[in-house]
């Protein structure tokens, strides 16, 4: 077991404990146990039992809940705390915005039991006759509901890959049986690289159709069923499968066909018209196209520049030559910053680092007063010494106050290699307040990089509204690089604005927003949002190399003098 999956099952057991009003210190201590499990540097299952308890902040009585875990893959007392909470009631503790004790107050309360209830109750205005609800509160639980039954049935493309290269593994062993000459593809969202996956789609191309046909729905793994066109199966989490079978012979079109959005696939095939083809480029060449990239098959512009042959080289995962905005022990990360450095040098084999700990507003994740600023450059200094020719630079992540303005006075900007702006607090504004403070913060001379600039996550919370024009337009104008945060939840910028800002001359940076060493990883997810964006290397700018990258930034500091 995971120490993610550990550290929920402990967040959920002290949830349930707070809900029906046990112990509050042993919640507090259950609770204090998830927050420090999830951050751990190493994996519980790889610790000897008996030394489990040793941990700093797990004693014996955690300590033996975290075994079990370990050895059985439950928890008894949250079993039976469970059995004693309704699972409509469980399901709320998943809404954003009410913790267990209003939980508590609406089911002890009011008598309500499940969500689609509570959602009732908002619509008739009952929520505000219990104690401590009013009318905003049942507004905000109102929409938190709503934002969670559209997201059922949908997921993360991080969510699904693990799963889907493995299913399609699987596929590809079972169909050996049947027809060892089979072609096999994804199709669909997953594909053109969504970042929100509601089914995963696949195409067969077989040799023997009829055995293939046959014998899908005997495939183990899953449950298919045979509708008119494809075989059809919902996963137990909830995600829809699609598995189109052909003959090999048309297997190329119907992954075209399954892989573009509607718009596009009807476009492209009106200028190629009927016919076979041997592959998809074959498809587009026979259209008067240059071949266009499955992630970029969205209808969009994506046809029109394939006719002018006006297409961008997208970035790939190698054209990235450092990271950016991260996160060590100096703030809310997991490792030091020599930890973060090293693997990025030696693991990554990448050629900086920009660090950008947490500024001093940012309480609640031991953001960096003065004097720790000092300290850290001063760790820099020395680790750039002993890791030359790699080099971290010397970054913040300066918190955008509600004025706009950021929590540093310019000396201490000034100190900086590049600052990356970003809004943590008050998010609840409308588009003209939103906007206003962004571009107040995008005008500061010492603002490098807007970090995350609507502050969603993907299937929880939607974001604050911007006005887009006018924040690349500002950023165009104040040469503010917009990050493309790759953390699998973010993914903001969002690619539908991606070509606006570089059409307007915008750089942008795939940022992993790291807060450990793993997380450097997610700039993989990044890479595929910055590529449905039409992101080439030469616009992006932690794919510039070691020397461009700190002439950009002298230059940068140079115009602020």
């Amino acid at each position: 077991m995971e120490n993610k999956t550990i550290a929920r099952t402990l967040k959920l057991l002290s949830q349930l404990m707070e809900l029906h009003n046990e112990n509050p210190f042993k919640i507090k201590s259950i609770a204090n146990a998830f927050f420090k499990v999830d951050k751990l540097p190493f994996a519980l299952k790889d610790i000897p039992v008996d030394e489990i308890d040793k941990i700093d902040g797990i004693g014996k009585g955690l300590a033996t809940k975290i075994i079990e875990l370990l050895q059985t893959g439950e928890l008894q007392e949250l079993n039976n705390i469970i059995q004693q909470t309704p699972e409509g009631v469980v399901e709320m503790l998943a809404i954003k915005g009410i913790g267990p004790k209003k939980i508590s107050i609406i089911w002890s309360t009011l008598g309500i039991e499940s969500i689609g209830e509570l959602y009732y109750a908002c619509n008739e205005n009952r929520l505000i006759e219990a104690k401590g609800f009013g009318l905003k509160t049942q507004e905000e639980i109102k929409n938190a509901i709503e934002f969670k039954l559209a997201a059922n049935g949908r997921f993360l493309y991080a969510q699904v890959e693990g799963f889907a290269n493995s299913l399609i593994a699987q596929i590809t062993d079972w169909l050996i049986q049947f027809d060892d000459q089979a072609l096999l593809a994804f199709a669909g969202q997953y594909r053109r690289c969504c970042e929100i996956i509601d089914e995963l789609e696949f195409v067969i191309g077989a040799e023997h159709l009829e055995d293939v046909m046959a014998n899908l729905p005997l495939f183990e793994p899953l449950s298919l069923i045979a509708s008119e066109d494809f075989f059809i199966t919902t996963t137990d989490a909830g995600l829809r499968i699609k598995i189109y079978a052909v003959e090999k012979s048309g297997f190329n079109l119907e992954c075209f066909k399954r892989t573009g959005n509607a718009e596009h696939v009807e476009k492209v095939l009106n200028l190629a018209g009927e016919g076979s083809f041997e592959t998809e480029k074959d498809i587009y060449s026979k259209a008067g196209l240059a071949f266009i990239e499955p992630e970029l098959r969205e209808g969009f512009n994506e046809i029109e520049l394939a006719k002018a042959n006006n297409l961008p080289v997208l970035i790939k995962y190698g054209d990235l030559k450092g990271s950016l905005h991260n996160h060590s022990t100096y703030s809310d990360g997991v490792h030091t910053l020599e930890q973060m450095a090293s693997y990025c040098k030696n693991e990554l084999n990448l050629e900086y680092l920009g660090i950008c700990d947490h500024s001093k507003t940012a309480v609640y994740a031991k953001g960096l007063y003065e004097n720790r600023v000092l300290a850290q450059h001063k760790e820099i200094d020395e680790l750039n010494k002993k890791l030359a020719p790699f080099k971290i630079f010397k970054g913040i992540e300066s918190d955008i106050l509600s004025d706009g303005s950021l929590d540093y006075t310019d000396d201490v900007l000034k100190t900086f290699d590049f600052v990356v702006a970003s809004i943590h607090s008050n998010l609840r504004m409308d588009e003209a307040k939103a906007t206003t403070r962004l571009l107040k913060a995008i005008e500061n001379p010492y603002t490098t990089i807007l970090g995350h600039p609507t502050g969603r996550l993907l299937l929880s919370r939607a974001g604050y509204p911007i006005d887009y024009k006018k924040i690349i337009d500002a950023c165009a104008a104040n040469k503010v690089v917009i990050e493309i945060n790759a953390n699998p939840l973010r993914l903001d910028l969002d690619w539908r604005w991606q070509q606006y800002a570089l059409e307007k001359g915008v750089l942008l940076s795939v940022n992993p927003d790291a807060h450990r060493m793993e997380g450097f990883h997610d700039m993989h997810y990044g890479i595929l949002v910055a590529r449905k964006g039409g992101l080439s290397a030469k616009k992006c700018l932690n794919a510039f190399s070691l020397a461009e990258i700190s002439a950009y930034l002298e230059s940068k500091k140079v115009s602020n003098a």
